[in-house]
């Protein structure tokens, strides 16, 4: 009965009003910005690892993006990729494009609000997000909403993105295709969450930096194998994502129910799962970078989306495609686990369960950091080190715990992070094109 309730509930607010507020503040945001997804690509790519860094923050513009990154880089990237496509055919990827393309203004905007608003807590350490710029942007008066945006990201680190769906991946998929025992990956990937997550977010930050670069290496080299494999079928598959975007037709060979809809519905609403562009959370570590420009930030920020959904989902889209997986009863991991074992046998299995044990695992440590700077606003610095205890309790239930209304519990209070930063980005697009004309006057004086 409960189950049911939540599920309602949850298919509200992931609906056609939340996903056209998303996708809209996207479209609303690069009208305003001139197409800077476009105009600014090239620049944002070099500033991965050209930005100076020299400015007041924690750490790096590189190792505030892999702690972004390794947020979203999650095992939706492997997961949701496959879910979308099955429920909505091939056309589900070129939505997940659409809602990238957007989203990346979107990024741009907020992570450039979170280091124009930030501030520093008693601890010294760097505080920002969109509890900070809800409040100082807009306002004492809107300050509920702030805190409803820190209540709803508690939330998310909590019961949702941040512990027992990344540990329930790791579990499984350590177990089925290594057949290590469940406790013993739980009490170790305990024990690693603890030791990374109790030195805070320059230990998270230095791990991050680590992972998920090598990460997106492997999963990058592995799929591209897979386009190499089966080079004669890319090109029918990439016709079948953009015929399938718009023709309901086009879907129908594998199963049956598949409309331009449902391929809208699912790659819109997984492509921002993924990235999550508008839902406030990568604006939370973007404010700690070390940077004099907020607007430089947003552009590191903003290659985030791009290399989220436009290359590794695309890479993972793809693949399961061209393997014709997409048309078989498998779904989720099983369907991608199924395409990469065509190309690679048995050792594909264990490269996904490589790619999927580090993506949840530096999403666990990226969601922590978001949850603690939630709690820092709500209560304060001396609120942090019970924040982590419990969270790092919460991991080691993890492994026993499959309670699908927690996971849809936690679907809803992720949507439900989105409105109020929505909210703020509409209200402050003046301010994200002030700082941009800002930057961009700097950066034509050092031409001169």
């Amino acid at each position: 009965m409960l189950l049911e309730i939540l599920s309602t509930i949850d298919s509200f607010i992931w609906g056609p009003p939340l996903l056209v507020l998303l996708v809209g503040t996207g479209i609303f945001l690069t009208w305003k910005l001139r197409l800077i997804q476009i105009m600014q690509l090239s620049s944002a790519l070099k500033l991965i690892f050209g930005a100076k860094s020299n400015g007041e923050g924690d750490v790096t513009s590189f190792k505030a993006l892999c702690t972004a990154l390794a947020a979203t880089v999650g095992t939706g990237n492997i997961v949701g990729v496959a879910t979308a496509v099955k429920a909505g055919g091939p056309g589900a990827l070129f939505w997940m494009w659409v809602a990238a393309f957007f989203g990346m203004a979107t990024k741009y905007s907020e992570c450039l609000l979170a280091v124009r608003y930030r501030t520093v807590d008693a601890n010294g350490n760097i505080a920002g997000g969109p509890m900070h710029y809800i409040e100082q942007g807009l306002g004492p008066k809107y300050k509920p909403l702030a805190i409803a945006f820190a209540i709803f990201g508690i939330g998310v680190a909590y019961f949702g993105i941040g512990t027992f769906a990344q540990v329930n991946s790791i579990v499984e998929i350590t177990h089925i295709t290594a057949g290590i025992p469940v406790i013993y990956t739980g009490i170790a990937l305990t024990i690693l969450v603890a030791m990374v997550t109790l030195g805070g977010l320059k230990s998270i930050a230095t791990v991050a930096g680590k992972i998920v670069p090598l990460m997106a290496v492997i999963y990058f080299f592995s799929t591209v194998g897979i386009m190499i494999v089966h080079a004669d079928a890319v090109p029918a598959a990439i016709a079948m994502v953009i015929e399938g975007a718009f023709n309901p037709t086009a879907a129908a060979g594998g199963f049956l129910g598949a409309s331009v809809m449902m391929a809208m519905r699912n790659g819109i609403a997984r492509g921002v799962f993924s990235n999550e562009s508008g839902l406030g959370s990568a604006p939370i570590v973007a404010a700690a970078a070390k940077t004099k420009w907020a607007a430089e930030q947003g552009l590191v920020s903003m290659t985030g989306t791009f290399i989220d959904t436009i290359v590794i989902c695309t890479l993972t889209g793809l693949s399961l495609i061209v393997t014709g997986v997409w048309q078989g009863p498998l779904n989720g991991a099983a369907m991608t686990n199924a395409a990469f074992v065509t190309s690679y046998a048995d050792l594909g299995s264990n490269i996904l369960m490589i790619g999927l044990v580090l993506f949840a695992f530096t999403t666990i440590l990226g969601w922590n950091y978001y949850g603690e700077r939630c709690v820092e606003y709500l209560m304060g610095v001396k609120a942090i080190l019970p924040y982590r205890l419990i969270f790092i309790g919460l991991i080691a239930c993890g492994p026993f715990l499959k309670l699908d209304e927690i996971w849809v519990l936690a679907d809803i209070v992720n949507g439900l992070m989105a409105i109020p930063n929505l909210i703020a980005l509409l209200a402050l697009s003046g301010v994200v094109v002030v700082e941009t004309k800002k930057y961009q006057e700097h950066l034509k004086s050092l031409k001169k």
